[in-house]
């Protein structure tokens, strides 16, 4: 609980230097930019020599791509029943099928797993998360939004293969064998320590919590979909597998993540909803706090039956 609380301040405070209007307006992008370039790829350096290939890794890289295709016809079938309008079944169809897998992941697979464990929701992350985003996103908004430039395989594959930590997984997979000369591995561990704090801060930059008329329906159900129905359907899918193990755990950890704050990003350049996308991640986040201790309780749970 004591690394929760910790968790908890750094957001609060992002989210009260955001309102103290001492901090430039791009201060959350320009923390984004160091994750994304500098504290991520330390992370992926520093752990992904550890990592011990074996068919199980394939769980946490198939399972996201379960989810998100359950959870996109779900919210499809679910905008027809209700009638919802278009805008508001392209926000919650990218908001909700993708999860915040990093920027409030790893902190808290760190909080409750320790550092170890990081690498497993990296595997979720990147072959799941980024992927889903950069492709499925993409598509989502094509259907969507009414735009001129329409997204080609081109584009999205240059998206893809130059995103830094994508970079930095192949490389720390293609070196794994080989020892880092001491310089590196100094700089890259600083680097990786660096990642929680500077994450959690970037995302309290980054809440808003205000909540359009007329969308409490979409956000309530949206919302436990992916707080709850997620992971309770990841848990039925890895049955057969047990749940000592800590591969297996985070993987449903990640799956009980709160919309990703780079998908509601997303959703509302894209015009989709963009208070409710905005909403569906601030209060995703709260609610985190609460559901996933949850989670864990009950994987400890299971684990020792």
């Amino acid at each position: 609980m004591i690394n929760l609380a910790v968790l908890g301040l750094y957001l609060l405070i992002g989210f009260i230097l955001k309102r103290t209007g001492k901090c430039p307006e791009n201060s959350a992008q320009v923390l984004n930019l160091y994750v994304i370039y500098a504290a991520l790829p330390g992370v992926i350096f520093s752990k992904v020599p550890a990592l011990e290939f074996s068919t199980d890794l394939l769980i946490p890289v198939v399972i996201p791509w379960v989810l998100l295709a359950f959870s996109a016809v779900f919210i499809w079938l679910l905008g027809r029943a209700f009638k919802w309008p278009r805008e508001v079944v392209g926000a919650l169809l990218i908001c909700v099928p993708l999860g915040n897998t990093s920027f409030f992941g790893f902190p808290m697979i760190e909080a409750f797993y320790g550092s170890d464990a990081i690498v497993y929701g990296l595997l979720y992350d990147q072959f799941g998360s980024f992927f889903g985003l950069a492709i499925y996103s993409t598509i989502v908004i094509a259907l969507y939004r009414e735009q001129d430039n329409k997204p080609t395989v081109a584009s999205v594959t240059r998206q893809i293969v130059t995103f830094p930590p994508f970079i930095a997984l192949i490389i720390a997979l293609l070196t794994k064998s080989l020892v880092y000369p001491e310089v590196f591995q100094r700089l890259i561990d600083s680097l990786a320590v660096t990642l929680v704090p500077v994450i959690m801060i970037a995302v309290g930059f980054q809440l808003k919590f205000r909540l359009p008329k007329g969308s409490k329906t979409p956000l309530t159900i949206g919302l436990l979909t992916k707080l709850v129905l997620m992971p309770l359907i990841t848990v039925g899918l890895l049955y057969g597998f047990g749940f000592d193990s800590t591969l297996v755990q985070v993987t449903i950890f990640e799956s009980a993540m709160p919309p990703m704050i780079t998908a509601g990003a997303v959703a509302i350049m894209a015009g989709l909803a963009p208070r409710l996308s905005a909403a569906m991640v601030g209060y995703g986040i709260l609610f985190a706090f609460v559901s996933l201790p949850i989670v864990y309780q009950l994987l400890q749970l299971l684990s020792a039956h």
